[in-house]
């Protein structure tokens, strides 16, 4: 079978964001608006590019349009080619900024709250030709991440499986426990995880390295863990326990600017898995760029909230 042939002289930036925004929109004029042009020269365009392509990406209504099966894959492949073109004019003014290196960083709500800014802060003076992006994940999530290619470096809290990643300890935190002012369980002394039991629970969503901690001492002492509500940052987690709806357990360094502000109190957990291990990953053939970023992280002298 032959393949067909197009004409791909007409397949250029401007006829295919033209086309993308159509189906966004399901307005020509709307779409030609947004590209810049008028709306002749944005149906000439749009009839070219069917032209060229032999086939019709959107049928044509009096509401609008509507974009074909050919439309629709068009316009998925056209978003790519138009990221990669955004891509490729970010990384060319990069490189003319001096910057030569980009680093995908994956990292837990924990690192992020407690340790990361200052760290990065200093490295992006260290190394000005290297720059480093955040992606807020879940522990969970920043493994698979990690391990998928979609993050070059992780950091996250001890416990998802690492098997095949080059893993070293970055730093400790500690989770207590988060209350309204004047709950029963408020109190100084250390209080046992399954003590807190009888409560509705706040804690992040599934994924979390605290989450699944909880679980498991709920599971390991024969006990319901009443899991009232999930919610995606530390503080969400603090305005449900403000508002009564539950108690929580919260990082102490990334919690107490949270309590202070809410007028909440905290206890200490006497469970030993309330004392936490955070941990930076890379894969094993990781360049050097990355290698230097693990290394600067891990260096316990570095300067950090929470050392």
């Amino acid at each position: 079978m032959v393949a067909p042939r197009y004409n791909l002289a007409r397949f250029d930036f401007v006829s295919i964001r033209l086309a993308v925004a159509c189906a966004q929109t399901g307005s020509l004029t709307s779409a030609a608006h947004d590209c810049n042009l008028v709306l002749p020269a944005a149906s000439r365009r749009l009839r070219e590019l069917e032209s060229a392509l032999g086939d019709t990406l959107f049928e044509r209504h009096s509401r609008g349009l509507v974009a074909t099966a050919a439309g629709r894959a068009f316009v998925r492949h056209g978003l790519a080619l138009l990221q990669e073109m955004d891509n490729l004019v970010a990384d060319l003014a990069d490189i003319r900024q001096g910057i030569v290196r980009h680093i995908q960083l994956c990292a837990s709500t924990a690192a992020i709250n407690q340790f990361l800014p200052p760290l990065l802060a200093a490295y992006a003076e260290l190394r000005p030709d290297v720059h480093v992006e955040v992606e807020e994940q879940v522990s969970e999530h920043v493994v698979t991440a990690l391990r998928e290619g979609r993050a070059d470096i992780g950091a996250f809290v001890e416990g998802p499986d690492t098997r095949g990643l080059e893993v070293r300890d970055f730093r400790k935190d500690e989770l207590v426990l988060v209350l309204p002012a004047g709950h029963r369980l408020a109190g100084r002394t250390p209080i046992p995880f399954v003590e807190t039991l009888d409560e509705q629970w706040i804690s992040l969503n599934a994924g979390a390295a605290m989450l699944q901690q909880q679980q498991q001492a709920a599971l390991a002492a024969g006990r319901n863990f009443k899991l009232r509500m999930q919610v995606r940052s530390f503080d969400a987690v603090g305005h449900m326990v403000a508002s009564g709806l539950g108690i929580a357990a919260l990082p102490k360094g990334a919690g107490l600017p949270i309590m202070r502000a809410m007028k909440l109190t905290w206890r200490p957990l006497a469970d030993p898995w309330a004392h936490r291990q955070l941990q930076i990953g890379i894969r094993p053939e990781s360049d050097p760029a990355v290698l230097g970023l693990q290394e600067f992280l891990c260096t316990p002298s570095r300067n950090a909230k929470g050392d």
